[in-house]
């Protein structure tokens, strides 16, 4: 059975033409998110490059905020973080650490391929949900790394890296606080917002 539109649920338009069209809500009704500035998106990647160069990084469970960071822009902006850009800061910190060459790259990587794969899921909640969803990938990225490099090494070096992969996770709703608060500020000084 086909049912008709209620008459009285009808407005007309600005032409005086009727339209079912005008009384539409939106479901959310929050400005929509607006890009972050290229700007500030490769300083903060830069930045936090540079703090990864600290000596703190040489305590094993240590999180990669680095990764952390490629991962959220990632998520947020992946027209200009991308897993060519995870793979390049990841090779990078594999020359700093002296480790096997691609080591890193390739736990970059996986985070980046994860992180691009679960974009439309992710983008429907808040951080904490999202760290749950992204739990799995930090830690068999992590995962996938040691045991290729336990194999090529020929050592196991114990799993310490699961604290690593657990405590960046763990920072992913600060994270998405600190990363987000410049688009926040132009939305409540936006006067066309409200």
């Amino acid at each position: 059975m086909v049912r008709k539109p209620d008459t009285k649920a009808v407005r007309t338009g600005v032409h005086g033409r009727t339209s079912l069209l005008s009384s539409l809500q939106p479901v959310d009704s929050a400005p929509f998110k607006q890009a972050a500035h290229p700007v500030f998106v490769w300083t903060t990647v830069l930045l936090v490059w540079l703090i990864s160069f600290l000596p703190w990084r040489l305590w094993q469970p240590a999180p990669d905020i680095l990764l952390l960071v490629i991962a959220f822009w990632c998520l947020n902006e992946p027209q200009r973080v991308s897993m060519l850009t995870a793979f390049i800061f990841g090779l990078f910190m594999d020359v700093h650490d002296a480790g096997l060459l691609g080591e890193k790259a390739l736990a970059y990587t996986l985070v980046a391929y994860g992180t691009i794969i679960l974009a439309r899921r992710l983008q429907r909640f808040g951080a904490v949900i999202q760290a749950i969803h992204l739990l799995p990938v930090f830690v068999l990225s992590e995962a996938a790394s040691r045991i290729i490099h336990a194999w090529l090494a020929g050592e196991w070096a114990g799993w310490q890296w699961l604290w690593s992969a657990l405590f960046t996770v763990a920072l992913w709703p600060v994270a998405d606080a600190l990363l987000h608060m410049p688009q926040r500020r132009l939305n409540e000084t936006d006067p066309g917002s409200a």
